[in-house]
């Protein structure tokens, strides 16, 4: 386990104030970025084997999701990494016509 201070490289807080436990993270380019330290090096490698929420990218990468968010920031920044807040209740399909529509396909057999 890499101590929080190493694997930040000093920095206690994340550049963004946006980013959460749900933020989906995503490879901002189709190749691996070069030259980072091990773990934002990490982080970058899961990104890159799809689209991860910043508590899967930390649950995997065996870091505190705090330090996993200054990593992310900083990653961001680089242009190394591409996040977004994940998709509200009040933007989801309503549930009631999927069932209807899940209903309807059902019938037609």
């Amino acid at each position: 386990m890499v101590p929080p201070y190493l694997a930040t490289t000093g920095s206690a807080q994340p550049t963004r104030n946006t980013l959460d436990g749900l933020t989906l993270l995503s490879a901002a380019s189709g190749r691996m970025p070069e030259g980072l330290e091990p773990a934002p090096h990490r982080l970058a490698e899961l990104v890159h084997g799809g689209p991860l929420s910043l508590a899967e990218a930390a649950a995997y990468s065996g870091l505190p999701v705090s330090v996993v968010r200054v990593l992310v920031a900083e990653l961001v920044d680089a242009g190394h990494l591409s996040a977004r807040a994940p998709i509200t209740v009040a933007q989801q399909p309503d549930r009631e016509l999927l069932e209807r529509v899940v209903s309807g396909l059902r019938a037609i057999r």
